[in-house]
């Protein structure tokens, strides 16, 4: 008789008698996009800039797509499900206005109600969608708490504040990189930078880092489409220079959102493979299941060795959360 188990790498088998499973230390549910609006009380003239093109967007497409209750549904699942970290990687709203922000800092605290230092908050393109957004800080001011790192003095200044950070949580060394950056119209591409990447390899060469098992967050993923065009359009314009940073680690994960595609795939470096993992967006409503509302959960050893991943995927019509795989994409 075969006992089956769940690993990255899809599905192992163990014959009953063997040494039983590794204990379980650690669970690390991520989740994506939550896409907040909220509009109340909004001037017209919030909207002179790039958030025209962006309600428009909402009206003919994503408006019906992003449901509110599926957030809440799947921040409602995430706490039920006892994890010890929680992973946001960005795009927590839609046109980035005071009042969504407000919004997703409820449903954090209320819905999530986790304490700050057992969730990691990093933003997307939504959340500087625009100059006005990032001068007045908002990300930074709403989810300060979520922030803070247990490196400061390894961080860069960017705009945005002070990035990557880092949170030291048993076998894992949780770090939280700012791809954000305002773009024009019909741009969503994303950008580390010089300063923020250098920080990065200060950190990763930290003793107390370089013994957990690294889970680096971001929003944009560092596959980029073949097409420069499109690259700079969507992707992340800097992932090579991310890819020469990361080019020492043998093992970890690089979570990410903005594609709204469940998936992971392994992506090689100069010592070893990580496992690039994408998270649909938590507000999607969609016939496709990999593309479904949902959050992925994730289970590492006192090592800190990945034992178990396991997407969680809701179903509407019965309010509930089925478990399935992640799709592994080639």
């Amino acid at each position: 008789m075969l006992a089956r188990h769940r690993t990255a790498r899809g599905l192992r088998t163990a014959a009953l008698g063997s040494p039983p499973r590794r204990f379980i230390l650690m669970r690390v549910a991520p989740f994506s996009d939550l896409h907040v609006l909220a509009l109340e009380g909004v001037s017209r003239s919030r909207f002179l800039n790039k958030r025209f093109t962006g309600l428009v967007n909402l009206r003919l497409k994503r408006e019906h797509k992003h449901r509110p209750g599926h957030v809440r549904a799947v921040a409602r699942e995430v706490a039920r499900a006892k994890v010890d970290h929680v992973v946001i990687t960005g795009d927590l709203t839609n046109l980035a206005l005071e009042q969504e922000f407000e919004a997703v800092k409820r449903l954090v605290e209320e819905d999530l109600g986790l304490d700050a230092e057992h969730v990691t908050i990093v933003p997307g393109n939504h959340d500087l969608y625009t100059r006005g957004s990032m001068r007045a800080q908002r990300f930074t001011r709403f989810f300060a708490p979520y922030l803070q790192s247990d490196l400061p003095d390894l961080a860069a200044d960017i705009a945005l504040g002070r990035f990557p950070i880092v949170k030291l949580r048993g076998p894992l060394a949780v770090i939280g990189m700012s791809s954000a950056v305002p773009r024009p119209p019909l741009v969503a591409s994303g950008e580390l930078g010089t300063k923020q990447l250098e920080a990065l390899a200060r950190i990763l060469a930290h003793d107390e880092v370089k013994r957990r098992t690294p889970i680096l967050a971001l929003h944009h993923p560092i596959h980029n489409p073949e097409s420069r065009v499109k690259t700079l359009v969507e992707g992340l314009v800097d992932a090579n220079d991310l890819e020469d940073v990361i080019g020492p680690l043998r093992s970890g994960l690089l979570l990410h959102g903005h594609l709204h595609n469940r998936m992971q795939r392994a992506f090689p470096t100069k010592a070893g493979n990580l496992l690039a993992v994408g998270a649909t967006s938590a507000s999607l409503h969609h016939e496709d299941e990999h593309r479904m509302a949902g959050f992925n959960l994730y289970e590492f050893d006192g090592a800190g060795d990945l034992v178990d991943v396991a997407a969680h995927v809701f179903d509407p019509g019965a309010g509930s959360f089925r478990i399935d795989r992640v799709p592994t994409w080639d």
